[in-house]
């Protein structure tokens, strides 16, 4: 009975585990003619498991966290959801699905629909799960390699591409240097705490063994969530992945990784704040300032947004070096709306094509408003909201993590953040110049009908009119970070 009540407060990630075995079969017997099928199966899997995520906000335990899977060793639980955790792990699924609705044109036109890709989605969703769900070291572990494994192979997906190949190999060694980095860490803290429950470590004395403990867990996490000076992988394998799968990077890999190392620091070393923040917000700052300047040498469309990522990662971080109380909502808020405009902003963006091959310069960019007016003004909201201008949703978002920081005294933090944000209107406005002043080009292919409606929906999201949207995401995020 007890497995059986762990399995159900288990019940979005028992959803994704059940059909990634199920399709594992079903691709096994069918084959890629298939795979279409498990490209709308698999997202309607991933959907279903946002939809229970978000009901068991309504959980009369969820407030003050469910635990799972208790065990002689880890008598607090191997998992355990908070409102924190479920708002990610709901928003990360729903992303996650959009990203595979829209990749169906590109896998066509590309010859590259195989029946693996869905699975890999939604193996790489369910780790994404598991380890923001973890409620020990070792349950995150396993739940970072389950994204990461899934993530390699996705990077190099393409076989017949040198550009894709290397992407996957350049990942996978960084990966696993980022891996013993975490667990090097792990290892530390549980010989200086006696265990690697969050709980324990929470109630751990501070000692310098800690300390070194947390220096490595950080540089792990921090990996994972391409912040500097832990990015180096990030343009390369945005540059070298395929386009679908760089949207899926970008979203929904990307807020799990964020909330993860928020859930951590939090939880697991809330007390110990003192030992972490200042060197949480040296990395905040490192990652925002690399990737503001970084973005302005590139003429590459991927590597652009790639250092845009690795910026944007930076402001999240603002939020969580001030704290839960004063920071989890804030990062909530941003991470879903900078992500929301990002997956609308690649996708719409990388699926352009001219000629049968996919566009990544600047230039190719030019005269867009004459050749496609509902993508280009889709893409102009969408930029803005990125790029934090007003009234664009993302604007309200940065507001958040900036009120977070002043209010735990990061006011140089704050500072750094606003002359990043002033730096990276250098190209996003490049993006915006292209697309509205410069002279047209050839004439671009027709756009998939999946990537219009992704980009039309996520622009409408971001519109400034849509102030409900912005009020319910805060109210949602305030009550999560309660959790």
């Amino acid at each position: 009975m007890d497995f059986l009540a762990d399995i159900n407060n288990a019940v979005p990630e028992a959803t994704l585990a059940g059909f990634g075995l199920i399709g594992l079969l079903l691709g096994a017997i069918g084959g890629d003619r298939i795979s279409g099928l498990l490209r709308i199966l698999a997202a309607a899997a991933l959907v279903a498991a946002s939809v229970l995520t978000f009901y068991q906000f309504q959980h009369p335990g969820a407030a003050d966290g469910i635990s799972a899977f208790a065990s002689p060793i880890a008598p607090d639980g191997l998992y355990r959801v908070t409102l924190f955790t479920l708002f990610a792990k709901g928003v990360t699924y729903a992303l996650a699905a959009l990203a595979l609705f829209m990749s169906g044109g590109f896998l066509k036109t590309a010859q590259m629909e195989r029946y693996e890709y869905p699975l890999l989605i939604t193996f790489a969703s369910l780790g994404a799960g598991m380890m923001l769900s973890a409620n020990d070291l070792m349950t995150l572990y396993v739940g970072i390699e389950t994204m990461s494994l899934s993530s390699y192979v996705l990077a190099a997906f393409r076989r017949d591409s040198i550009k894709s190949a290397e992407a996957g190999l350049k990942y996978f060694v960084l990966g696993a240097l980022a891996s013993g980095l975490l667990l090097y860490g792990s290892s530390l803290i549980y010989g200086f705490t006696g265990g690697t429950g969050y709980s324990v470590i929470a109630a751990a004395p501070v000692s310098i063994g800690l300390i070194f403990g947390l220096v490595f867990v950080i540089c792990g996490l921090a990996f994972k969530a391409s912040a500097a000076p832990f990015h180096i992988w990030t343009p390369d394998v945005y540059e070298g992945a395929p386009a679908p799968v760089v949207a899926f990077f970008s979203t929904a890999p990307k807020i799990a990784a964020v909330g993860l190392l928020g859930h951590v620091l939090f939880v697991a070393f809330g007390p110990h704040i003192s030992s972490w923040q200042q060197i949480l917000g040296i990395i905040a700052a490192a990652s925002m300032l690399v990737g503001a300047f970084g973005a302005l040498l590139q003429n590459s469309i991927k590597r652009i947004l790639a250092y845009s990522s690795i910026s944007n990662v930076g402001f999240a971080l603002i939020g969580i070096a001030a704290g839960a109380e004063k920071g989890a909502a804030a990062v909530l808020v941003y991470m879903t709306l900078y992500v929301i405009a990002t997956l609308g902003m690649f996708g719409g963006v990388l699926a352009l094509r001219r000629g049968g091959k996919a566009i990544d310069s600047i230039s190719d960019l030019n005269g867009l408003v004459k050749q496609k007016p509902g993508m280009a003004l889709g893409l102009l909201v969408l930029i803005f909201s990125v790029a934090g201008i007003p009234p664009a949703a993302g604007f309200w978002g940065k507001l958040q993590v900036f009120q977070a920081g002043i209010s735990a005294d990061l006011l140089w933090l704050v500072l750094v953040g606003a002359l990043a944000s002033v730096i990276s209107l250098g190209y996003y406005l490049r993006l915006v110049w292209a697309m509205f002043i410069k002279p047209p080009g050839e004439a671009l292919d027709k756009t998939d009908a999946s990537v219009g409606i992704i980009v039309f929906v996520t622009a409408i999201l971001m519109f400034p009119v849509l102030t409900i949207t912005i009020q319910m995401l805060l109210e949602t995020a305030a009550r999560a970070s309660g959790g």
